[in-house]
Order: C-alpha cells, then sequence, then structure tokens
C-alpha cells in the first residue's frame, strides 16, 4: 500500500492551492452541464438532483464513497489506472479535494485510436464533509486502484457551531 502527501490548508478560507483554482473551473462545468441537461428536459422539476450527478460523472467525477464513524470520516475514492505519484488530496476542515491526473500521450507510431471513451485523463472529486476535521492527522493510502482517506474528528467544538444571539435592529 502506497502512502499518499496531504495538501493540508487548516483554514477554509485560504484557497491559494492552484487546485482550489482548477476545481471551480471545473464545477463552472458541471453548473453548465446539469443546466443544458435539465433545458433538455424542458426545465420540468424532479430529476434536478439526477441532472447534476449526471454532469459531474461526464465531466470528471471518479465514484466515492463516505462513511461517517464516530471519530473520523473514512473515503474511498476509486482511481483505477492512475499511480500514487499521480495522486493529490488536499483538505481543508470542511471539505476534501481529490485530483488525479497523468499524460497518457502516445508515442509516435502507435497505432490510429478509432474510438475511446476515455474522456479526460485528469480527474476530480470534492468530497464536502458534514463537521470539522483535524487536518494535521488526516492520511492517505493508494492500493490497486482505491484511495482511501481517513480524517479523524476534530475534538472540541467547531467553529461552525458558533452560537450568535439575535438582537432587534433599532
Amino acid at each position: 500500500m502506497s502512502n499518499l502527501k496531504v495538501q493540508k490548508v487548516r483554514s477554509p478560507e485560504d484557497r491559494k492551492l492552484p487546485v482550489f483554482k482548477e476545481f471551480d473551473e471545473i464545477a463552472d462545468q458541471i453548473r453548465v452541464r446539469a443546466y443544458n441537461l435539465f433545458a433538455n428536459r424542458g426545465f420540468s422539476m424532479g430529476n434536478d438532483v439526477d441532472d447534476w450527478l449526471s454532469a459531474q460523472r461526464e465531466i470528471c467525477w471518479p465514484t466515492a464513497e463516505l462513511v461517517e464513524e464516530d471519530d473520523e470520516f473514512e473515503i474511498k475514492v476509486a482511481l483505477a489506472g492512475f499511480e500514487p505519484k499521480e495522486i493529490s488530496v488536499t483538505a481543508t476542515p470542511r471539505e476534501i479535494i481529490v485530483k488525479a491526473a497523468h499524460n497518457d500521450k502516445r508515442k509516435e507510431g502507435d497505432e490510429k485510436v478509432r474510438w475511446s471513451e476515455f474522456r479526460s485523463n485528469d480527474v476530480y472529486r470534492q468530497i464536502a464533509l458534514p463537521s470539522d476535521i483535524d487536518v494535521d492527522k488526516i492520511e492517505a493510502e493508494f492500493e490497486h486502484g482505491m484511495l482511501e482517506i481517513e480524517a479523524p474528528k476534530k475534538k472540541g467544538k467547531s467553529a461552525a457551531a458558533k452560537k450568535i444571539k439575535v438582537t432587534k435592529a433599532t
């Protein structure tokens, strides 16, 4: 099993790493595709979540699973065909972004590809978490095409759980 380095971003507002910009561009493509699927059905309600999920799968989304335990989140992402060195994991207190990319250029003299179902050499997956994690303790391993991430929950009160007193405006 190969251990992977995790880029740890301690503040959710700190989005300076290039992966955040890359992911935002991919998310825009997903939004446009989901809207087009919705529009092609005549804007009828009821399948909007299915449209969104279909757009994600079409653009670049590998299959994944998020399991919540008492003290941690366990995440699995299927990345068949990738090597550990081609995978990056970036974590903030409330999200994990997985990027896998490889350059699959054919050598001069290779046969001509007649058709292919491979849409992209790059895949991204964002996993939004329902509670804060301890970014410093995240671990990721990759074996047999499966990325496994253990993200311990942050102990103590979360910044998101702060209670705010509402007062009447004067």
